[in-house]
């Protein structure tokens, strides 16, 4: 069992949904990046989503995109994401870390080695969006038989044929995109988003949780009352981009979390 699936049991037990925070390594820089990391679990995050920086985003918006040139241009690498997961578990070694980004970096250092170094950091699950369920034994199926959990996104556009092919070899929870387009876009609407969730969870079995689009803590409990819990990314890193205090970003970070968690 993951540090993935032990999570989501003890929330399953609590009757409480599950409020997942993104965050780009090394945005503005590292040390920063790793202060607001840090505070993530005392603001009420249940998992961390740890964006690693990459030239060349495809589902991501200006904000998200923006913030991987910040961390970039900061001297962030592959290698210093897996140092700051170190860094984090030296102080928490509870709270499960998703590791979200595209395969390049990957692929260039080598998928052996990219696993092996990533579980001796700490990382618990990849979220990897240019890896279709075609390629999963590219990286999916050795990330699962080295201990991390594979998740998968699901969208409005993954009618029922699809979906049980994109079901086949996720694990830990399903990543359901609730807007067509990407992140930052638009507004996720829960009355949109709850048939597409049940029917999800009942092809798959495995807990929901709805991004892109959720950026207030209205909405994060909107959402939230109809899946199994939130992502919130863009709204966050935001906050970090106006150049806002890492207290102010954890409160706002709070904020969201305890929406989510009232649902």
């Amino acid at each position: 069992m993951t540090r993935i699936d032990a999570k989501f049991a003890e929330l399953s037990k609590a009757g409480q949904k599950a409020f997942v925070s993104y965050i780009m390594a090394g945005d503005p820089d590292f040390d920063t990046s790793l202060e607001i990391v840090r505070g993530l679990p005392g603001a009420g995050v249940d998992v961390i989503e740890l964006g690693l920086p990459f030239t060349d985003p495809m589902a991501d918006g200006p904000t998200i995109q923006l913030a991987g040139q910040r961390a970039l241009e900061a001297g962030m690498t592959l290698q210093r994401t897996l140092d700051l997961a170190r860094a984090f578990r030296e102080t928490d070694d509870t709270t499960p870390i998703v590791l979200m980004g595209y395969y390049n970096p990957i692929y260039s250092r080598g998928v052996d080695a990219f696993l092996r170094d990533a579980k001796a950091a700490g990382i618990d699950g990849l979220i990897v969006v240019d890896l279709p369920p075609e390629e999963d034994s590219e990286l999916c199926l050795p990330a699962q038989a080295a201990g991390l959990n594979f998740i998968r996104l699901a969208t409005p556009t993954t009618d029922d044929k699809r979906l049980p092919r994109v079901l086949q070899n996720t694990s830990g929870f399903v990543y359901y995109v609730s807007i067509t387009g990407i992140t930052g876009a638009a507004e996720a609407q829960a009355d949109d988003v709850a048939p597409e969730v049940a029917r999800i969870q009942s092809a798959g079995g495995l807990p929901v949780i709805v991004g892109f689009g959720v950026n207030t803590p209205e909405k994060s409990r909107a959402i939230a009352q109809v899946a199994d819990g939130v992502v919130v990314g863009s709204a966050i890193v935001s906050k970090i981009a106006a150049g806002d205090s890492v207290a102010d970003t954890l409160a706002f970070v709070k904020s969201l979390a305890d929406g989510a968690h009232s649902a």
